[in-house]
């Protein structure tokens, strides 16, 4: 009988897990030496590095005192609500992360409401204990109560807890006493944890998650649930639309430290990669060759967002990124579908546009930044909430929003949030800070976050995740400036926008290629404003005394991708090219927009 725990880790974005398997791989020692300590293995992607969160869960196994502990690690976003789930297929029990001065946060909630519906085991770590202020007591308390307000079984309640800092690499009982390793935390993972079922009869596993390589295609990777699988054994795939394939398993392969070996068979309850199945799906069942029984598939949660994406048709096109036709556009997203399981696409209304569907604004943005980075040129249209129609009444998307602020800071926060239709469900004080939680329907959360840090001085912590359908809660008062658009093509000069500071704020420096149609800023006004930056001063022979002076212009206010995609209106796109993002107007010519608009 092989001795296997099948883990996975929840916890809200940076409270320290992919920190702590990191301290798991390097005390089974299967990275040599301490020189990589710091930088992280498992977030090897660099926007997960640079954001600091973690987009796409990853298996790794850890040997421990003879037993093989498989851990996948989670993200803690609930716009990546699709792979939450089915990593939880995989698992017999959850190590909950909280941070130690926090608390639960709502992220962690989503994931852990999943894995108590699904009965699994959890053991509570208290990490960064090392942290002032800290109040690990607090905390437990706070978890408890947080499981008993999701209806845990009593064997669910009855956790331990664990204590220590992933960052420092201790853990313990009990906090006030560090240790040098994390023995404490093994341990109690070995004694808490159940062993899987070895479920005797036909073989069947569930395809939870698959991974891609560029030499054998797409691998399915999923837990054998009865059975054992064998390599070169026939075997049927069972479709979720209930159709049957006769295939064969070419490779069998084990998830070993945090690499992959070859195995000749794989029994029940331990965790394999399978290659040689084709067109396959996730939540597709592999079973036997004679008795096929499918598992019951896995449902991911609906899309709530849809944006257009379409080829950069820019007076600027194709000068910096390699993929620019809507042919690649195409085949880049056909591949995403592949992998990302909450996204959908459809054709859009010309043969060189799509809309895309996803679970939120950073779902979205991810993939443009993704696609950005491998040099593909586009341009994204603003961001659409779906709303559905139940019993005749028009419903949408409604996010539980949480909001950190200090004190005196909370009317400011109150007054932002409840304008967007926000609705205030629960306030408590936390030393010097407030905690504030609202419902609000997920349009409203477009721009909130840069609204809140300017009005706080950059001291809000807001996060928000998805709860559900709920009636339509009325039109929301947007942004009510107008643009300021850029009436020529060229070069913008210091002096004319000196001349122009008094009609808005500005979103490019002097000295930038700008084209015509370009939104170049913010106006003061509602209206939109074309104006001429590219005009340089005409040279006379006269000289007047002080007007010669040097020109003085504030700093260019510069968007993150997510602010530009909440920031733009209905007639605006951005364009995303590998070096430079622009705001402009979908029609780019003057005359044309004023006929448009009749």
């Amino acid at each position: 009988m092989q001795n296997i725990r099948n883990i996975a880790i929840i916890a809200h974005v940076d409270h320290g897990k992919t920190t702590l398997v990191d301290r798991m791989i390097y005390q089974a020692k299967l990275v040599r030496g301490q020189e990589n300590l710091g930088t992280l293995i498992l977030d090897n992607n660099d926007l997960e590095r640079e954001r600091g969160i973690t987009i796409l869960s990853k298996n790794v196994s850890v040997p421990y005192k003879g037993a093989k502990i498989n851990i996948i690690d989670t993200p803690g976003h609930a716009d990546f609500g699709g792979e939450v789930e089915r990593v939880l297929n995989m698992t017999d029990g959850v190590l909950l992360l909280v941070d130690a001065f926090e608390g639960t946060m709502p992220q962690t909630r989503f994931v852990l409401e999943k894995a108590i519906s699904m009965g699994k085991k959890p053991i509570v770590v208290i990490n960064k204990v090392d942290k002032p202020n800290c109040r690990p007591e607090e905390v437990n308390e706070q978890v408890f109560d947080l499981m008993f307000s999701l209806n845990a079984s009593e064997n669910q309640l009855d956790f331990k807890t664990i204590y220590g800092s992933a960052k420092q690499g201790w853990m313990s009982r009990d906090w006030k006493t560090p240790t040098t390793d994390i023995t404490a935390l093994l341990d109690t993972i070995l004694e808490e944890i159940p062993e899987p079922e070895y479920l005797q009869g036909t073989p069947q596993m569930l395809i939870s998650s698959l991974e891609y390589s560029p030499y054998v295609g797409r691998i399915a990777v999923g837990r054998v649930h009865r059975g054992e699988l064998k390599t070169g054994q026939m075997i049927t795939l069972c479709k979720k639309d209930g159709s049957f394939e006769k295939q064969k398993i070419k490779d069998l392969m084990v998830f070993e430290g945090l690499g992959k070996v070859k195995a000749e068979s794989v029994g029940s309850g331990d965790i394999c990669a399978v290659v040689g199945i084709e067109n396959f799906e996730i939540g597709d069942t592999i079973a036997d060759l004679e008795n096929p029984e499918a598992l019951p598939p896995i449902s991911v949660d609906e899309p709530t967002m849809s944006m257009l994406f379409t080829i950069n048709d820019s007076p600027f096109f194709g000068r910096e990124g390699k993929f620019v036709t809507s042919r690649h556009l195409k085949e880049r997203l056909d591949k995403e579908l592949e992998k990302n399981l909450a996204l959908r696409i459809k054709e859009g209304m010309s043969a060189d546009s799509f809309i895309v569907y996803g679970r939120g604004i950073l779902h979205l943005s991810i993939l443009i930044e993704t696609m950005r980075r491998e040099g593909f040129e586009l341009q994204v249209g603003q961001p659409k909430v779906l709303d559905k129609n139940i019993n005749g009444v028009r419903c949408e998307p409604i996010e539980c929003l949480t909001i950190d602020v200090p004190t005196e800071m909370v009317g400011k926060a109150i007054d932002i949030s409840t304008r967007r239709k926000a609705a205030l469900m629960h306030m408590e004080e936390r030393g010097d800070r407030t905690h504030l939680e609202f419902d609000i329907p997920s349009r409203g959360l477009m721009g909130l976050r840069s609204n809140l840090m300017t009005a706080t001085q950059g001291e809000a912590v807001v996060a928000h995740r998805y709860k559900g359908y709920e009636p339509f809660k009325g039109e929301i008062e947007m942004r009510t400036n107008g643009s300021l658009v850029s009436l020529e093509t060229g070069v913008s000069v210091a002096y004319s926008m000196d001349k122009l500071q008094d009609r808005g704020k500005f979103f490019v420096e002097p000295g930038e290629e700008i084209y015509a149609g370009q939104v170049v800023g913010e106006h003061t006004r509602e209206n939109d404003l074309n104006i001429n930056i590219c005009k340089t001063k005409k040279l006379t022979n006269m000289r007047a005394s002080g007007s010669d002076d040097k020109v003085m212009l504030p700093p260019a206010i510069k968007f993150s991708l997510e602010e530009m995609l909440e920031y733009i209106q209905e007639d605006e796109l951005v364009e995303v090219t590998p070096k430079s993002m622009r705001i402009r107007k979908i029609i780019l010519d003057e005359l044309e927009r004023k006929r448009r608009k009749g």
